[in-house]
């Protein structure tokens, strides 16, 4: 399948009988919060059921952008950029963090008046955006060879190396106290008058003040279990790795059927942008009624599949007990096949944009399932019907750009102290499906 290579992070051997808070997901999400908590002085467990930054946070194209995003999500974005700009020094280690700028190129009418009203939000919070005309794109974008109406460029945007993020903010977390527990999934929480005591594990119960869901694609099924329908479904990213070029711009750039990353080592990840796909699952019939506005606004972007995963999804278990195996233990990291076929029209695309791509050969293909949320933002905050849980999830493929902000943030609201940023647009609440739970819980032990 080819997931990337990771930097690989050694669990600990023992589990604490008890710490401040527990953080069940170990993706850039998961670290960026249990790095935050340390830091503001309390006792951290980060449980991962399988390897830290596995599945989506180290599958991504590495973008790190404020441009194009939600409203809802600028102020996030913004600051999520400020954190990364430190993240080298507050990590002690490489992260792959570079400020490049990032270039969307404009093909058609209807983008660029997407873009127009867009930019009218972004200069509200001072972004340096800009259009760029078609007599700049060639000093812009040296080698640009397809004719394009022009680009959205913001130059304080930039790229990380997906591999790397989240290895490497587990470490700095773990040498500010959290425990890291890998190979060990969390089969659900305990709860004492209805409020979070605890979580129980595979290796065995651990206390706990608090509990954060940092469970991207999992998070759905792991709170499901509690009684909460989070609405979530996944989408494919399908990603291919190119062999090193020159000539070429050093920034990400997205075409209408093309996007590029420029890596460390000077490879290239290379995806045919505007082209997901939505595997047709259970899921996706539950809720269709939650989707359905979503899927009618980006119709154009999104390929429905109906495969294996239709099939995989059904036998998996919505309900079990916690001594018994749980589904987290019996897939350790989502690995899905990529679509070869796509990769190489994304390549096929981008050279013709791009000729210095010519002699480009893929060495790699991999895909992650992304966790997308009906309004593609994501839920950070508190589960009201059980004081003590948290869930950080639903970031809608934006995961790895405002991961830290979104771990700050999270780590804020379980410390109760004042947000970075208004969370009230990332409440759960405003979901109306999960706002009822329907599970008493299991009582902590003495």
């Amino acid at each position: 399948m080819g997931e990337n290579p990771l930097d690989p992070v050694i669990g600990d051997e023992t589990l604490p009988r008890k710490v401040d808070v527990v953080v069940i997901g170990g993706g850039i999400v998961g670290t960026s919060t249990a790095l935050s908590l340390a830091e503001g002085g309390l006792k951290v467990l980060l449980c991962e059921k399988g390897r830290i930054g596995a599945e989506q946070s180290s599958r991504n194209w590495g973008w790190v952008r404020q441009m194009g995003r939600d409203p809802a999500e600028l102020p996030l974005a913004i600051e999520s950029l400020r954190l990364w700009e430190g993240m080298n020094a507050r990590v002690g280690a490489e992260t792959g963090f570079r400020r490049t700028g990032i270039t969307y190129l404009i093909d058609s009418a209807r983008v660029m008046a997407e873009y127009e009203d867009w930019l009218i939000h972004a200069r509200q919070f001072g972004l340096p955006s800009r259009f760029l005309g078609r007599d700049e794109l060639a000093a812009h974008l040296p080698g640009l060879a397809r004719s394009f109406k022009g680009a959205l460029y913001t130059e304080s945007d930039g790229r990380g190396e997906p591999a790397m993020a989240a290895p490497a903010i587990a470490e700095a977390a773990r040498r500010a106290g959290v425990g890291i527990a890998t190979g060990c999934a969390v089969r659900g929480i305990e709860r004492q008058a209805g409020r979070v005591c605890g979580v129980v594990t595979e290796r065995g119960a651990v206390g706990c003040d608090a509990a954060v869901l940092a469970g991207g694609a999992w998070s759905r099924l792991f709170a499901g279990n509690l009684g909460i329908d989070f609405p979530q479904l996944k989408v494919l990213g399908t990603v291919a790795r190119i062999s090193a070029v020159e000539g070429v711009p050093q920034m990400p750039v997205g075409g209408g059927d093309f996007s590029f990353c420029r890596r460390l080592d000077g490879s290239f990840s290379v995806a045919r942008r505007n082209a997901t796909i939505a595997p047709v699952v259970p899921d996706s019939f539950r809720l269709f009624v939650d989707y359905l506005p979503s899927l009618v606004k980006t119709w154009r972007e999104f390929r429905l599949r109906i495969g294996r995963r239709f099939v995989e999804e059904w036998q998996i278990p919505r309900h079990w007990r916690l001594d018994e195996i749980s589904p987290f233990e019996r897939v350790r990291v989502l690995d899905p096949a990529p679509v070869p076929s796509l990769n190489r029209e994304g390549l096929d695309n981008l050279r013709r944009a791009f000729p210095a791509f010519a002699g480009a050969r893929i060495t790699q293909n991999w895909a992650g399932l992304i966790d997308v949320t009906p309004d593609a933002t994501p839920v950070i905050g508190p589960v009201d019907a059980i004081p003590g849980f948290f869930l950080a999830s639903g970031l809608s493929g934006h995961g790895f750009g405002i991961g830290p902000g979104a771990g700050k943030l999270m780590a804020e609201l379980v410390m109760g102290r004042t947000p970075c940023v208004d969370p009230h647009l990332f409440r759960l609440d405003r979901f109306k499906r999960a706002t009822s739970i329907g599970k008493t819980g299991t009582n902590c032990r003495p």
